[in-house]
């Protein structure tokens, strides 16, 4: 059996593909938990060098984002920002009140120096009250296609919880198995240790007895 365990563990195809997984695994678990965190406990006030990440919780903007898809939005100089760009911004009047939102930009007009803004949901039949340059978050610059169908598998619970529990649970039992077989090369190298041990002090025995026979004879 130990021996078994030893040639798998020194398998190099298998410790290849073993830490290509494993490095998936954990990428995608990284992932997962930045997004959970940062949507839940800051309600996206945090940038990251001036990106931010959002879900798409409307079906306002079909059929270019679907309900569930995971935006990237950058911070820009109003001064960038055109008719057709995909702009994220939280909304101070009506409805759109304290609102984060994701629509495209049909008019933008600038008055001295501030822009006034107006977007409108693809989906929409109403375009959405006119907001300033202080209300945009950024503007989307890329739909992260992977964690967009994690994100919509994990609005259902029970995939959430295979998602999230069950690439913890391999990781544990990866970290649990290396550590048995860690255990398994320290005792059979301390029984190796122990064997040679003792092939020496017989050995030094036995030539102990050799000396004593040969003085014996001489005597």
């Amino acid at each position: 059996m130990k021996e078994k365990i030893q040639k798998l563990k020194n398998n190099k195809i298998l410790k290849i593909i073993g830490n290509i997984i494993y490095t998936i695994i954990f990428i995608i678990v990284l992932f997962i938990l930045i997004i959970a965190i940062l949507q839940r406990t800051t309600n996206n006030e945090i940038t990251l060098f001036g990106y931010r990440i959002f879900v798409v919780a409307t079906g306002s903007m079909v059929p270019e984002y679907e309900v569930g898809d995971v935006l990237v939005s950058k911070e820009v100089e109003p001064s960038t920002i055109q008719v057709g760009d995909d702009i994220v911004y939280k909304g101070k009047e009506g409805s759109f009140k304290d609102k984060i939102v994701t629509h495209q930009v049909i008019m933008i007009e600038k008055e001295n120096d501030n822009y006034r803004i107006q977007t409108k949901g693809i989906a929409n039949t109403k375009a959405d009250p006119e907001i300033t340059q202080n209300e945009v978050i950024g503007k989307v610059i890329y739909k992260m296609g992977i964690l967009s169908l994690l994100q919509r598998a994990m609005s259902n619970n029970y995939v959430f919880y295979f998602v999230v529990f069950v690439p913890i649970v391999l990781l544990t039992f990866r970290q649990i198995l290396k550590s048995r077989l860690d255990d398994d090369e320290d005792d059979e190298d301390q029984e190796n240790d122990e064997d040679e041990k003792d092939r020496d002090k017989k050995h030094k025995n036995n030539d102990k007895n050799s000396n004593k026979e040969k003085t014996n004879k001489k005597s």
